[in-house]
């Protein structure tokens, strides 16, 4: 198509259309069309007429593609008149007054004369923002909190009932769907036990509802309403990520399997070995999940995270890769790949400390310092923001993992 004397020309303005055709595909409303055609014939005006056929008729191909694969709102921009790292704390019972206490679980909102509902938010609105909110099922970690800010990603903690783990299911042997049932319930507020009965309003998908949308009542310069469908009326949940530690990480993974998110990040889990949900089929592709545990952590030395991870379907996308190994081999890099894996392991001293190693995967007191330098920030930045589509390759199941846990 390019004339023998205009090979480097024509090259250059292929680049620059196909830097723009990326634009186009941002067009969500087919109506627009007739603007990509204008906005994208105006760098090459001074190409042959031929030329810009065989161009527009490629756009006439992608664009209608684009649209049909693509349900998104509009780019999400922050409108602040003062950027800067915001953070927002609000009562649960506050937002929605049909928000009660079940103590019959321990699942309270007050104790001591202290409330214990109040939930978290933070967004840093300096940051280009990813549209990514972040749903955090533990206690609130400020650190961990401020570094997801840091990568452009919204977050939020909400109260929802995580007490019941030391006062349901525990006969010998555990039902084999009690406790995932459970974790199901409590993240939904929907029936799914026999166990507990925890309304919707108590569900942390309805208390993460009302808090989003409270957030963008009092807090409209965050952007909140972009997490939010077109009436309100739920969570776009494919741009939220789900994520936890331990306990919180187990309930994340189980919510997930039942509701399609954008990703799940479990630190020190899931757990759950005498459990079955993990090999359900799932509403959240396998790619989506990312794991980091400390070796010497009992859940990890009893086999109870590598048994999750693999029937999440987790080794389909790569090694186990000790992330302190990658990086003294890769001297550090800023932006590691870890083989693209979603399985990540540390053994750092903790001095035998299996407590301490629980905890040691978090930003913290627990975590791996060298003169006061967190040396795991490359790692919880790789869980968050590692594109979801690039996957590792695929290896065999560990014989050496014990899949059946006797209670």
């Amino acid at each position: 198509m390019c004339g023998d004397g205009q090979l480097i020309n024509c090259g250059i303005h292929e680049l620059q259309f196909y830097h723009h055709l990326e634009s186009v595909k941002l067009l969500l409303d087919y109506s627009l069309r007739k603007i990509a055609y204008q906005f994208l014939l105006e760098p090459f005006i001074e190409m042959k007429l031929l030329n810009a056929v065989f161009l527009l008729s490629l756009i006439i191909q992608v664009q209608p593609v684009a649209y049909s694969q693509t349900n998104q709102p509009e780019q999400l921009r922050f409108s602040d008149a003062q950027p800067k790292l915001h953070r927002l704390t609000a009562r649960a019972s506050n937002i929605d007054e049909r928000v009660q206490a079940h103590p019959e679980i321990g699942f309270l909102l007050e104790s001591n004369g202290k409330p214990t509902d109040v939930q978290h938010a933070s967004v840093d609105t300096r940051v280009a923002p990813r549209g990514k909110l972040m749903v955090w099922l533990m206690a609130h970690n400020g650190e961990l909190f401020d570094r997801v800010n840091s990568y452009g990603i919204h977050a939020i903690r909400v109260h929802y009932a995580n007490k019941w783990f030391s006062i349901c299911c525990q006969e010998k042997p555990v039902g084999e769907t009690c406790r995932g049932d459970i974790r199901l319930e409590a993240a939904t507020g929907e029936n799914f036990s026999n166990d507990v009965t925890i309304p919707r309003p108590d569900g942390m998908m309805e208390r993460t509802l009302q808090f989003v949308k409270w957030l963008h009542r009092n807090h409209p310069q965050g952007g909140w309403d972009y997490f939010l469908t077109p009436d309100q009326n739920a969570v776009r949940w494919e741009d939220v990520i789900i994520a936890g530690s331990s306990h919180g990480s187990t309930t994340a993974a189980r919510f997930a399997k039942h509701q399609k998110v954008g990703r799940v990040v479990m630190f020190c889990g899931p757990r759950d070995q005498f459990q079955t949900w993990q090999s359900l089929k799932s509403a959240t592709p396998s790619n989506r999940y990312f794991g980091f545990s400390h070796t010497l952590d009992s859940g990890w030395s009893g086999d109870h995270y590598c048994r999750s991870w693999e029937m999440l379907g987790l080794h389909s996308h790569g090694e186990i890769v000790n992330v302190d190994q990658w990086n003294r081999l890769h001297h550090n890099s800023i932006t590691p790949k870890f083989n693209n894996t979603r399985r990540l392991v540390t053994d750092f001293d903790v001095n035998g400390d299996a407590k301490r190693a629980h905890g040691a995967v978090l930003p913290g007191k627990r975590a791996f310092k060298k003169a006061d330098v967190y040396q795991h920030e490359s790692v919880w930045q790789y869980l968050f923001t590692h594109p979801v589509e690039e996957t590792g390759t695929p290896t065999a199941t560990d014989p050496s993992c014990l899949k059946q846990h006797t209670p």
